[in-house]
């Protein structure tokens, strides 16, 4: 499915990967909204999204869609390549971002592995996102902290675990959240795994 609310670019990926032979576009939109009605309609095996669109942007869409079918596989197409752009569109769950003036063969080569379950953020974009991370620094201990939450330890635990007070655990967890700019335990968790701040063994 191709969702973009530029007509002829998105044509132009329509006829394009439609000349591919195992490939077939089954629906196309102009904004978030219609990505979410046509998604419900047609269950594609990838989603190819603008981030900038009428009615409701990509960032948007690709977190509805991905509440309603955790299992729905996105790429990001867009002329954006800032870092937030970058870090909001994959934390709310896509799995590609592609800059639209790569080449076809890219294209192709991110729909093949993003259907197989891989990610392909490429290595300038990849870049851009590791310049964000360093904005947020976490210390060792709040990373300790961070990895206790991710397991789904209680602030006791995490006391018990680190040999220190729960309200000095409190406070860790006050520190990460701001830093990190999420407002709950759960978000810190999920934002974590998906930063690869942590990594679940």
């Amino acid at each position: 499915m191709v969702i973009d609310d530029q007509a002829v670019v998105r044509q132009g990926f329509v006829a394009l990967i439609n000349t591919v032979a195992d490939m077939e576009v089954v629906a196309e939109g102009t904004n978030g909204q219609q990505a979410m009605e046509l998604y419900r309609l047609h269950k594609p095996d990838v989603t190819l999204i603008d981030l900038r669109m009428p009615v409701m942007g990509g960032v948007e869409a690709i977190a509805a869609i991905r509440a309603e079918f955790p299992d729905a596989r996105l790429i990001v197409l867009t002329t954006f390549d800032g870092d937030e752009d970058i870090y909001r569109s994959l934390q709310a769950g896509a799995q590609g971002y592609l800059l639209k003036d790569m080449f076809f063969e890219e294209l192709e080569d991110a729909i093949r592995k993003v259907n197989a379950g891989a990610r392909r953020i490429p290595t300038l974009v990849a870049e851009r996102l590791a310049e964000r991370m360093v904005g947020s620094d976490l210390t060792a201990r709040e990373m300790q902290v961070l990895e206790e939450i991710v397991r789904g330890k209680s602030n006791r635990e995490i006391a018990s675990a680190l040999q220190i007070s729960e309200a000095t655990v409190k406070s860790h967890i006050n520190n990460i959240l701001g830093k990190l700019g999420v407002s709950d335990r759960t978000q810190a968790a999920t934002t974590a795994l998906q930063r690869g701040l942590v990594h679940l063994r």
